[in-house]
């Protein structure tokens, strides 16, 4: 029987333990995709690793409130059991998770289809839009460790850039919207204002040709078609990093003005993000709910992850499957 085929899970990670923080932080600052300037190359090591001991106080304090660690691996690892289990009824598959800055790494992933004797490789991407500081980077990083193996291993790899659009992902997201509804009383429900926020990128980014803000856009957009949404809603940006120009506006300017015009419920929508972690946890869930109730907001909620989601994991099925099917590897993979 033929191997069977691989489809790996690329998302960004997170820490496991509130120890992993520093390292964590020191792996996400190394990135070239994060910290990009003229000459950047030659200290980016010492400025890492001088922000990441500066910043992980403050960041452990945050993962505290949150059960003291990222619950990305959780979810990750989650997902890709479901999805195996969804694809294997029809086809011979394996499915890996490859973590951008912390573990089960890139090396890990390879390592694991090294061992199982994979030949055909799928990369999918936890990030349904697509950004060179994301999808790009973890596709850079699996390039650059394979390229460094010892073993030779040669793998016939490609790659789903995005599916920001995708008819399955977005009914996934309608479903959490109205999950979200659900937790206003009845009499305001068709009032409540939905607070669409992405995970922001710098300026420089869109000002490159980075087509991530025009993809989230295009997710909202969807959302609000096929779920016939006719509420008020906002598009914003969060998780500001640094002095550079950021997308705007933000998502804390946002609730403020809103709330100064006098919107009483709203509902926070983290449209960028596959699963629930520290930005959805703490950022919104904590932080931005304590400023909506100082300003007088009476009813804040969050619409939870795709995380475990039926409709989602459907939906990368149907990803992966649309993709055997171009390669034309279903039959070779097929059970007998």
């Amino acid at each position: 029987m033929s191997q069977p085929i691989g489809i790996v899970l690329l998302n960004l990670g997170g820490p496991d333990s509130l120890d992993a923080v520093e390292p964590f932080l020191y792996n996400l600052f190394c990135d070239p995709d994060i910290i990009d300037f003229p000459g950047s190359f030659l200290f980016r090591k010492g400025l890492a690793r001088l922000i990441s001991s500066r910043r992980h106080p403050r960041i452990q304090e945050q993962y505290k409130q949150i059960g003291g660690k990222s619950p990305l691996k959780e979810h990750t690892l989650r997902q890709a059991s479901l999805l195996e289990e969804q694809l294997s009824r029809n086809l011979s598959v394996k499915v890996y998770t490859a973590m951008r800055y912390w573990h089960p790494a890139t090396d890990e992933a390879l390592d694991a289809i090294a061992r199982d004797g994979i030949k055909e490789v799928i990369l999918l991407p936890l990030y349904p839009q697509y950004s060179k500081a994301t999808t790009k980077s973890s596709v850079q990083e699996w390039e650059k460790r394979l390229k460094a193996r010892h073993d030779n291993l040669q793998l016939d790899t490609s790659l789903i850039e995005s599916y920001y659009d995708f008819p399955p992902y977005i009914d996934s997201l309608v479903e959490r919207v109205n999950r979200g509804l659900e937790k206003f009383p009845e009499d305001v429900r068709s009032d409540v204002h939905i607070l669409f926020s992405a995970h922001g990128t710098p300026m420089k980014l869109v000002r490159q040709g980075d087509p991530y803000s025009d993809h989230i856009k295009a997710t909202v957009t969807a959302i609000v078609e096929r779920g016939a949404f006719a509420h008020r809603s906002s598009l914003c940006y969060q998780s500001k990093v640094g002095p550079l120009k950021w997308l705007e506006p933000s998502t804390p300017d946002t609730i403020e003005r809103l709330a100064a015009e006098g919107e009483k419920d709203m509902l926070v929508v983290p449209v960028a993000f596959a699963s629930d972690h520290l930005e959805t946890l703490f950022e919104v869930g904590i932080e931005f709910r304590h400023m909506a109730d100082a300003a007088g907001v009476r009813q804040f909620e969050v619409t939870e992850g795709l995380n475990d989601s039926p409709l989602f994991i459907d939906a990368l099925a149907q990803l992966a499957q649309n993709e055997i099917d171009r390669r034309g590897l279903n039959r070779a993979h097929a059970h007998a």
